[in-house]
């Protein structure tokens, strides 16, 4: 399969109603520490919101939400991975997104044949504290050699101004989450992180 350039992620339907119309065609909802009824409300509604708009909606962890709830892709990371029945996902006909962060994760993460790899963080980032050391553009190159035609997406710390590092360094797609939901206009960050991914094709 191919992934848009750009691979918003938010953590609420709120931000998808707010950003998916200027654009977005690819969007992750990644919730934390929700109650499980309150994140299914917000899956219906990130769920519905992107159907209006042509847009593919990724949910982070909740796969059983997930097919409960019609979605078609959901994103993994490795604790959740070893948790999830990966037969159930595909014989609902979803597809598949997984985190890595070293060697052995990638080969934990192709065994389950996924539909794209995730590498991370690139750059320090400040949405969680992270045990691994940035991983550099450089190392997009190591894993995209690994994992060939296979969609990579790069993600942790990106900006605008670093997007050419990632896909020069053979990321398919770049996932972004502070660069956007914190900038001073996030729809304007937007804005200018389409017209960059557009650039790079």
């Amino acid at each position: 399969m191919r992934l848009p350039r750009f691979y918003l992620v938010v953590d609420s339907a709120d931000w998808c109603e707010r950003l998916v119309p200027h654009g977005v065609e690819l969007v992750q909802l990644r919730i934390k520490d929700m109650e499980e009824g309150a994140v299914r409300a917000e899956v219906r509604r990130a769920r519905d919101i992107c159907a209006r708009h042509g847009t593919i909606l990724v949910i982070n962890d909740y796969w059983r939400i997930a097919i409960d709830e019609g979605c078609d892709f959901v994103h993994l990371g490795q604790e959740d991975l070893a948790d999830a029945d990966i037969s159930a996902i595909k014989r609902a006909g979803m597809r598949l997104g997984l985190s890595t962060h070293d060697r052995a994760e990638l080969e934990t993460a192709l065994a389950a044949e996924p539909d794209y790899v995730a590498l991370g963080p690139i750059w320090p980032t400040i949405l969680k504290s992270m045990k691994w050391n940035p991983q550099t553009p450089r190392r997009l190159r190591d894993w995209k050699d690994a994992i060939g035609d296979l969609p990579l997406v790069a993600i942790g710390g990106l900006t605008v101004e670093r997007a050419d590092a990632v896909f020069e360094n053979g990321a398919d797609c770049a996932a972004v989450v502070t660069d956007v939901l914190r900038a001073k206009s996030p729809e304007a960050r937007l804005a200018e992180w389409l017209e960059t991914t557009r650039k790079t094709l």
